[in-house]
């Protein structure tokens, strides 16, 4: 779905995007991480052909941008550095002003189709006041609407929950797997380590312009070997595993073992209460963290 290889953006002397070469494939929900600042809209923007490369080349949806642009815009939907909209018109004539003015706009459909995805936003009921009378959410949801009008291949969303509510982060995430599920390729781009990590099958890190980690999050998160105990007898159980624990945090204590079971068994045994037992994976947060370290790029494909 998207290909790229070297890409590179300079303004001036300053390097925005340095030779990133990222890999989302069909089906993926790719979280696009990074600090403020680190490359990911000036990135986003070079793949559709917003904004021209210094160096390297794009692929979208298995086409050459931005000489392709005509003939793959119209299967990409994008919300990209907030939502855009004429402030004086209604949510619903923007939309549709959006869908005449764009490539494949089909009229005989129009009403339908923005009733639709209006439904699909939570914004059924909106009625004619102007955007510029919208709250923040709306104004999210109205951008996320027109993302969707044209049921794309692909989505772009840049921080989808921002602004929302509670309700409407939950309503949105539920949104984005059911867009998946029904073979929409995502890539999310969010500051927000929990929320990719709840949603994203693949991951990719931005640093200071340059790709330090992309993986997949089942690989990313495989088990470590080491297991991990939750005790509210934090003292005995280090007393009872003596040389075997590698860390211990307020209850949680990470160890090394090659049976659960008998690990289990041996703190059972010695009056440790056991609540939890597992195996200990590495979170998104510890990987992002080793990455930008480690300050090396690590292109991985499972």
């Amino acid at each position: 779905m998207i290909r790229t290889a070297g890409l590179t953006k300079r303004f001036g002397s300053i390097v925005a995007v340095d030779s990133v070469s990222l890999e989302v494939g069909e089906g993926d929900v790719y979280g696009f991480l990074g600090a403020n600042g680190s490359g990911k809209t000036t990135t986003v923007r070079m793949l559709l052909g917003l904004v021209l490369p210094t160096a390297g080349s794009v692929q979208l949806l298995g086409r050459p941008m931005p000489a392709s642009a005509r003939e793959v815009l119209p299967e990409v939907g994008a919300l990209v550095e907030g939502p855009a909209a004429y402030g004086h018109l209604s949510g619903r004539a923007n939309l549709a002003l959006l869908d005449a003015t764009g490539p494949g706009g089909e009229r005989r459909s129009r009403a339908r189709r923005i009733d639709d995805t209006l439904d699909r936003v939570g914004l059924g009921g909106i009625d004619r006041r102007p955007v510029r009378a919208y709250s923040l959410g709306m104004r999210q949801r109205l951008g996320l609407a027109a993302a969707l009008l044209r049921s794309p291949r692909l989505l772009v969303l840049d921080e989808p929950t921002n602004g929302l509510d509670p309700v409407g982060i939950r309503e949105v995430r539920g949104l984005i797997r059911e867009l998946n599920e029904a073979g929409t390729t995502i890539m999310l781009l969010s500051h927000q380590l929990a929320e990719v990590e709840q949603l994203c099958t693949r991951v990719g890190v931005l640093d200071r312009g340059r790709l330090v980690l992309q993986q997949d999050m089942a690989e990313l998160r495989r088990p470590t070997g080491l297991f991990v105990v939750e005790t509210p007898d934090a003292s005995l159980a280090r007393s009872v595993l003596d040389g075997t624990v590698e860390h211990e945090e307020e209850g949680r204590l990470v160890v090394r073992c090659p049976d659960p079971g008998e690990l289990n068994a041996r703190l059972v045994g010695a009056g440790v209460r056991v609540e939890g037992l597992g195996p200990e994976r590495r979170t998104l947060e510890d990987a992002v963290m080793a990455a930008i370290s480690a300050g090396t790029d690590r292109v991985e494909r499972s």
